[in-house]
């Protein structure tokens, strides 16, 4: 049996689990005196809450023990930092595109590279695709695809621009004088404690619990009086380029959106790819602070954009 399938069944069995547990209280929120795609909203968002926390304890132990290692490994292989940098950014990390826009900022690492790590980077559209094992089939392709396109585009973005600016060396760092960036939840990315190995995943779970439960209820609720699916059918070709646009806003409930919109059919696969591959997460913001360098933050988010509009029309041509 492959991967896909094996975890299909690992999460069906989770699932049916949880259905157990959350039943008395599934009960209540079924007779109170509310409607019914609502009490649908609270139901399927609460039965998300274990596996979410399993995978975000999972994605917490892998960040504290490997983050560096990985940025230090990018930082001193040249020719193989893109591969490197989109492999790693497949990995569900709120602060990994934080880091390789810093890396950027620095110099480490190139415009292709950085490209890379932004089209791989999965943030929370793989966790909440696992949480539900009729769409856990899609995470394999999408970890695939996005890897495929992050290192060919890294690549040709590098020979196309002809942007070659490693520069290899140590800044020294004082308490006060580094800037320390923030991830999702506004903890440290380069500075992590252990405490944090339970209490970020309690509190991440907790903040993409809300998120869900929000965009749930809305989608829920535009089901209820509009055919969404067919609204975005009647966009067309233009599909992709929509849901490329929205994943630019950098915030992790875009990706839970098209993650959702995905499961519910709303969204063709290319759509939802355009849209994961153009979600950056907080890594554009970290550009965005640097004025100075406007002009040049401004072509990195136009060939990510391009790329992942073509990808995105690629796909939904070939599927």
């Amino acid at each position: 049996m492959n991967i896909s399938g094996n975890l299909q069944i690992a999460i069906a069995y989770i699932n049916e689990l949880t259905e157990k547990i959350f039943l008395p209280i599934d009960e209540l929120i079924e007779n109170a005196p509310i409607p019914e795609w609502l009490a649908d909203a609270f139901i399927d968002s609460l039965h998300l809450l274990p596996l979410l926390f399993l995978v975000f304890m999972i994605i917490e132990i892998i960040e504290f023990f490997c983050a560096e290692k990985i940025n230090n490994f990018i930082k001193k292989l040249e020719n193989t930092a893109t591969l490197i940098g989109a492999s790693a950014a497949v990995i569900p990390q709120c602060g990994f595109s934080v880091i390789a826009s810093t890396l950027y900022m620095k110099k480490y690492i190139t415009k292709g590279t950085l490209i890379a790590i932004y089209l791989a980077t999965s943030d929370e559209a793989i966790p909440v695709l696992l949480t539900d094992s009729s769409a856990a089939g899609y995470v394999i392709p999408i970890i695939g695809i996005k890897i495929i396109i992050a290192v060919i585009s890294g690549y040709l973005t590098d020979f196309v621009l002809k942007d070659k600016k490693y520069i290899f060396h140590q800044t020294e760092c004082h308490h006060h004088a580094c800037e320390q960036e923030e991830g999702c939840c506004s903890h440290s990315v380069s500075n992590r404690r252990k405490r944090e190995l339970i209490f970020h995943p309690l509190k991440h779970t907790f903040n993409i619990f809300l998120f869900i439960l929000v965009i749930t209820v809305i989608l829920n609720y535009l089901f209820s009086i509009y055919d969404l699916a067919a609204l975005f059918g009647r966009m067309g070709v233009f599909e992709p380029v929509v849901t490329a646009v929205i994943g630019l806003i950098p915030n992790c409930a875009v990706s839970i959106a098209l993650a959702l919109m995905l499961m519910k059919g709303t969204i063709t696969f290319g759509a939802a790819m355009s849209g994961l591959l153009s979600n950056a997460g907080l890594g554009i913001l970290v550009l965005l602070r640097h004025k100075e360098n406007i002009k040049d933050t401004l072509l990195i988010v136009s060939v990510l954009l391009f790329i992942s509009i073509i990808s995105g029309l690629i796909l939904n041509y070939i599927c």
